[in-house]
């Protein structure tokens, strides 16, 4: 079976594992003060163009969007989120043990606008009884959205003024953030990021490490205690160091957008093969996750050798799939997958 359902089938990139082995039996100050994590945060900072930012390696992205979300939100406010927010549809209910709770919003593609943000704010506080309902504590976004759909430079500069404005902080959850900033035709690059978010994170778990995320906190307001935080909510690893690492690895010589690039690149071959035999899609997606509509006897039929994720069915016999691509998707396997497409449907 060769699998298309995720980009996390596989371990982590050689180059980390690498580094891994030749340090196992040395001895490093535990819990991320490490000189590795130190190291990798100076280059995030520097990659970033914000040497005021502080990073925190987490273990996870649900524990990573649980602990930056709780860590800003009073008790009595929620956090505003598209409705296929992955904090909304993907993380069994982990904000709402938080005690707060996701305000989710219908978007057609995955995007909140700054004009919904907008509405939703205005729409509490002109309740006459506004004090009975979850006050809008901030906004959450991904860069890609669930739905492999990114957000333009204008775009999320809309937003942030919004948000700024009615003062809303702004929370990008980047668990696939290398896929989203080379996204064929995106303007958005990590310096936009870290100066428009007041907190966002570059994933890891997706994107070519075995496990982690690192959380970049721009918000000077945000920043106090937050390693107090991590480690109530279970993400602070005590071995931190397996985490500086990999993120050394990754990013020192920008090996992160190198593997995203090649997973984009495999992903927008095998959409244009779908587009080639006429299939439409379910969302307009130019990153690694792509979202065709086929047949469901066609699906069945290469389903017998690819993994895909399903995704919903359009009618008694369509259905849409997500085929996604990795940082480690071997170009071979795409390029049989493109010729049963070609065979098949």
């Amino acid at each position: 079976m060769i699998r298309f359902e995720c980009d996390y089938a596989e371990g982590a990139h050689p180059k980390i594992l690498e580094l891994l082995n030749a340090t196992n039996f040395d001895q490093t100050p535990v819990y991320g003060a490490d000189d590795y994590c130190l190291r990798a945060a100076e280059r995030i900072k520097e990659l970033c163009d914000r040497k005021d930012a502080e990073v925190h390696f987490l273990v996870g992205g649900t524990q990573t969007n649980m602990t930056v979300i709780s860590s800003v939100l009073r008790p009595h406010q929620g956090v505003i989120s598209p409705v296929t927010g992955h904090i909304n549809i993907h993380e069994t209910g982990a904000i709402e043990a938080t005690g707060h709770k996701v305000l989710a919003i219908g978007t057609p593609d995955g995007k909140l606008t700054a004009e919904q943000i907008r509405e939703y704010y205005d729409a509490h506080w002109n309740d006459e009884d506004h004090e009975h309902i979850v006050q809008p504590g901030m906004v959450y976004i991904s860069h890609p959205t669930e739905t492999g759909t990114t957000y333009s430079k204008a775009e999320l500069q809309a937003i942030s003024g919004t948000c700024r404005e009615i003062g809303l902080p702004l929370f990008l959850d980047g668990a696939r953030l290398g896929y989203g900033i080379m996204a064929d035709g995106s303007d958005l690059s990590l310096p936009d990021i870290a100066r428009l978010c007041d907190v966002f994170y570059i994933g890891g778990t997706k994107v070519g490490a075995l496990f982690g995320e690192a959380v970049v906190i721009t918000n000077n307001a945000l920043k106090k205690d937050f390693r107090y935080l991590i480690k109530q909510r279970g993400g602070m690893l005590a071995k931190g160091r397996l985490l500086g690492i990999q993120f050394f690895v990754l990013l020192e010589r920008e090996l992160y957008f190198e593997i995203s690039h090649h997973a984009v690149r495999l992903a927008m071959m095998i959409r244009e093969a779908f587009k080639e035999k006429g299939c439409a899609f379910l969302y307009d997606s130019h990153t690694n996750q792509q979202f065709p509509i086929l047949p469901k006897d066609k699906l069945a039929e290469l389903s017998k050798k690819y993994a895909f994720a399903f995704w919903k069915d359009i009618d008694e016999g369509s259905s849409a799939i997500r085929v996604c691509t990795s940082w480690a998707t071997k170009e071979e396997d795409v390029r049989e997958l493109i010729s049963d497409i070609r065979k098949i449907i």
